[in-house]
């Protein structure tokens, strides 16, 4: 059922009050999407790495930083809404006073292994 899962202003205190990563992520079990909030510390980094196969809808609630990708460094202040093509290049740095941004994209499958098929001697 529709539901406040949670009130992203009263999320914004600076990642320098020691929280880093994900701080917040979203718990329902029937979804198609997945979404969290991170935190950097002041001048913290997600080193340079390829994105998933999948777009991610970026929402900055507080600090501020930047965004490095292919073609361009991006400013990231809070109220930036910033779309991240899949497989896109990309690496955060958070600004002196940390960086929080809300995470929303599609849920991805979990990984199934199927045990190998079984040998009969014949």
């Amino acid at each position: 059922m529709p539901r406040i899962l949670a009130r992203t202003d009263q999320r914004t205190a600076p990642a320098g009050e020691g929280e880093s990563g994900a701080v917040w992520k979203l718990q329902e079990e029937q979804r198609d999407l997945d979404s969290n909030i991170i935190a950097l510390l002041p001048e913290g980094t997600i080193d340079a790495h390829t994105g998933p196969d999948l777009d991610v809808l970026i929402h900055v609630l507080a600090g501020s930083g930047q965004l490095a990708t292919e073609l361009d460094t991006l400013e990231l202040m809070p109220g930036a809404l910033v779309w991240l093509p899949r497989r896109s290049r990309r690496q955060f740095t958070a600004g002196p006073e940390g960086l929080r941004y809300l995470t929303v994209h599609q849920r991805r499958q979990a990984l199934v292994l199927d045990a190998p098929p079984s040998r009969t001697a014949p």
